[in-house]
């Protein structure tokens, strides 16, 4: 598994995503969770490890030069929980003005 190291920032990003969050309705209602205070990249790097870790296919070139290629079982099929985390890092980068 080659995942490219964003240093401290990515390994807070992987305990925020495997640390089991939960998502809270708006942005300013998690302010404890951690992603208040990441950066849009990580973010980005944040949802895209979710997704990464239930072999997602990705397709743009930004992910898999980060992550790898993917595409295994469940090929990035979340359970309820993942996909509240991944609700709230969205909510977080509309709240950032992320592209």
């Amino acid at each position: 598994m080659r995942i490219r190291s964003l240093g401290a920032t990515a390994a807070m990003a992987a305990a925020l995503v495997f640390g089991g969050l939960m998502a809270a309705s708006t942005p300013a209602a998690a302010q404890g969770s951690g992603y208040a205070q990441m950066s849009c990249g990580e973010l980005w790097y944040a949802r895209n490890l979710i997704y990464a870790n239930r072999g997602y296919c990705f397709e743009t070139q930004r992910a898999i030069r980060t992550f790898g290629p993917r595409c295994y079982p469940p090929f990035g099929r979340l359970n309820n929980a993942e996909q509240r985390r991944v609700a709230e890092i969205r909510r977080w980068e509309r709240h950032r003005g992320c592209r």
